[in-house]
């Protein structure tokens, strides 16, 4: 069996770093990349220590994506909910492996874990088969039909209103939205609840909408194609909310390449209030989507699943809160 000694020879560290941080001592000050080299050795070693609430000292957590990397670099979205996850992780000395549905045999390299979390949307199938890996496992960013799983999501009804609140507030009455669309594995399209609940807010507040919805997918090119798309009809809405901010930034470019001023001409509203969205020109105003927190807060779940088996799911949706910045004007 592995000892202390062992995972700090391997490590390149003293015996007392490799205690302190399989015991988590918030007061040790290492490097985050001396820490996880802890973890991944103790983890290689299959070091176990005896303890009254377990023999295992150091967990394994796999993450899934359902983004490639390169997608998750492009959109932070994903990135800051992996973030979050992998923060928690270090600080409690739970040991991480990381995969992408885009990864050949990605499911080969969870076989082993003690839990795991789901980041995005997943096909029936593929739910099913996360199950049989383990029963400690929560889903994030995407609602689960089934009262045994957990899930964490965003509470878009609140999300969409604070949105739409705020722009008929400012006066607007004729209002677009430009959205996406997102396949599973099986080929069927995942229901974006934001454009069902723009539609329903307009039709409930007598807004002019319906020739101003496009759909495409959750990128800047798309964002770009689609307000292209848009200008063509002969008359513009005087506002548009966008369902990600890659996809308003893409819209903002081009509005800008045809000469129409953002707030000047047409206001513009983001979600997700992703790093980029401060900085675009004007800065957008946009729904604040708590990723991150989303990543810890399912982190911290399932390691409680992990030790205490608690016999009810928990279905939890985080509140999102309206950045106004500039991209937005009074009529």
């Amino acid at each position: 069996m592995a000892t202390i000694k062992d995972i700090a020879t391997s490590a390149g560290v003293s015996p007392a770093t490799v205690s302190r941080i399989l015991n988590n001592d918030t007061t040790l000050n290492v490097s985050p990349e001396t820490r996880q080299k802890v973890l991944d050795t103790a983890h290689a070693l299959n070091y176990k220590k005896k303890s009254r609430a377990s023999s295992k000292s150091v967990y394994t957590l796999g993450i899934v994506q359902w983004f490639s990397p390169q997608q998750e670099m492009e959109d932070n979205y994903y990135l800051l909910i992996r973030q979050g996850i992998e923060d928690f992780c270090m600080q409690n000395c739970i040991h991480v492996i990381r995969t992408y549905k885009a990864d050949v045999n990605y499911m080969d390299a969870l076989k082993n874990v003690d839990a795991l979390i789901c980041v995005g949307k997943f096909s029936k199938d593929e739910i099913s088969r996360f199950r049989t890996i383990t029963s400690s496992i929560i889903f994030l960013d995407m609602p689960v039909d089934d009262a045994t799983v957990s899930t964490i999501t965003l509470d878009f009804a609140n999300a969409m209103a604070t949105g739409l609140d705020y722009l008929t507030a400012l006066g607007h009455t004729r209002i677009g939205f430009l959205g996406g669309r997102e396949y599973l594995a099986d080929g069927k399209l995942f229901p974006d609840a934001r454009k069902a609940l723009f539609t329903d807010y307009c039709k409930a507040h007598g807004l002019d909408y319906e020739p101003y919805i496009m759909e495409e997918s959750f990128t800047i090119e798309s964002g770009y194609r689609m307000m292209n798309w848009m200008l063509k009809l002969d008359t513009l809405p005087t506002a548009i909310i966008a369902s990600s901010d890659p996809v308003a930034i893409g819209a903002l470019r081009a509005l800008a390449a045809k000469g129409i001023r953002v707030p000047d001409d047409i206001s513009l509203m983001g979600f997700d209030d992703t790093s980029l969205s401060a900085f675009t020109a004007p800065p957008l105003t946009t729904i604040h989507a708590p990723a991150y927190d989303m990543g810890n807060f399912g982190a911290n779940i399932v390691f409680n699943i992990l030790k205490n088996q608690p016999a009810t799911a928990m279905k939890i949706q985080l509140p999102c809160r309206l950045v106004e910045r500039q991209s937005c004007r009074k009529l």
